[in-house]
C-alpha cells in the first residue's frame, strides 16, 4: 500500500479546451496521465489528486473525466481546484463513486494519518490581493483548520494536508496556512497549481519548520505520480 499524489489533471473529455497551448509538453497530457498512472499504481495504493481536476463547467460535463479517473487503479482523494466549476458538495460528491473521495472540512484515514485539507488560495502578495481575496484567504484557512480539527477530534496526530494553492507566496513568505501546518505539527503538505519553470520556483519544495512541502501539479512531475509515503 502506497500512498501517491498528481495535481492539475486538466481532464476536458466533453469540452473543447486544447492544452498544448501551455506548451508541446501538454500534447496528449491526459494519455500520459492515464499510462503512467496504470503503470505505477496498484489497487491497494491511494492518490492524493490536487484540485483543477476536469475543465468541465458542471457535473455533467465532468461525469465522464471521472469516470476516467474512477476507472483507474487505486483509492482516490480530492480536494477542488479553481477551475473546478464542476465541484457541487461533498455530500453529493461523494455519493458517485465508491473508491473516490472528496475532501472540504472533513477528512480521510490513511493508516495512522489522517489526509487533511482543502483548496487553499492566493497568500498576501504586492502584486495582487484586494479585500476580496483576504476574506477567502481566511475563510479558506479556516476550512483547513475544520479538516484538521475534525481528524485531532477522532484521536488523530500524524497530519498529511493537500491543497491546491501554494501555502505561499511568490516570496515565499510565512502566511495562515503555514502557520497552521506548523501548530498541528503537519508531516507534508502537498500542493499543485503551479506551472511552467518560472512559477515553480514559487513554490515551497523544501522542509520548513519541520513541516515537508511537495509541489506535485502534473507538469511538474512530467505526468507522472509522486510517491508520498508508503
Amino acid at each position: 500500500m502506497s500512498l501517491y499524489a498528481i495535481g492539475d489533471l486538466h481532464f476536458g473529455t466533453t469540452v473543447d479546451k486544447p492544452m498544448d497551448i501551455f506548451g508541446e509538453n501538454w500534447i496528449g497530457h491526459e494519455e500520459k496521465i492515464i499510462a503512467n498512472w496504470k503503470s505505477t499504481v496498484n489497487e491497494n495504493d491511494t492518490v492524493l489528486v490536487l484540485g483543477d481536476t476536469s475543465w468541465a463547467i458542471n457535473i455533467q460535463q465532468a461525469k465522464n473525466d471521472l469516470d476516467i479517473i474512477n476507472n483507474l487503479p487505486g483509492n482516490k482523494i480530492f480536494v477542488k481546484g479553481n477551475h473546478d466549476y464542476w465541484w457541487t458538495t461533498v455530500t453529493s460528491l461523494n455519493k458517485m463513486y465508491d473508491n473516490m473521495k472528496f475532501l472540504q472540512t472533513n477528512f480521510y484515514e490513511y493508516g495512522e494519518y489522517a489526509i487533511c485539507g482543502g483548496r487553499g488560495w492566493i497568500c498576501p502578495n504586492k502584486v495582487k490581493f484586494d479585500e476580496e481575496d483576504e476574506k477567502i484567504y481566511i475563510r479558506e484557512e479556516n476550512r483547513i483548520r475544520l479538516s484538521l480539527q475534525a481528524a485531532t477530534k477522532k484521536g488523530y496526530s500524524k497530519f498529511i494536508v493537500i491543497t491546491h494553492y501554494p501555502p505561499t507566496n511568490d516570496r515565499l513568505e510565512a502566511s495562515l496556512f503555514t502557520k497552521l501546518f506548523e501548530e498541528y505539527k503537519v508531516e507534508k503538505v502537498v500542493y499543485g497549481h503551479l506551472h511552467g519553470n518560472e512559477s515553480f520556483k514559487m513554490g515551497l519544495r523544501e522542509d520548513r519548520n519541520d513541516v515537508g512541502y511537495i509541489l506535485a501539479s502534473c507538469d511538474y512531475t512530467d505526468f507522472d505520480l509522486i510517491k508520498i509515503m508508503d
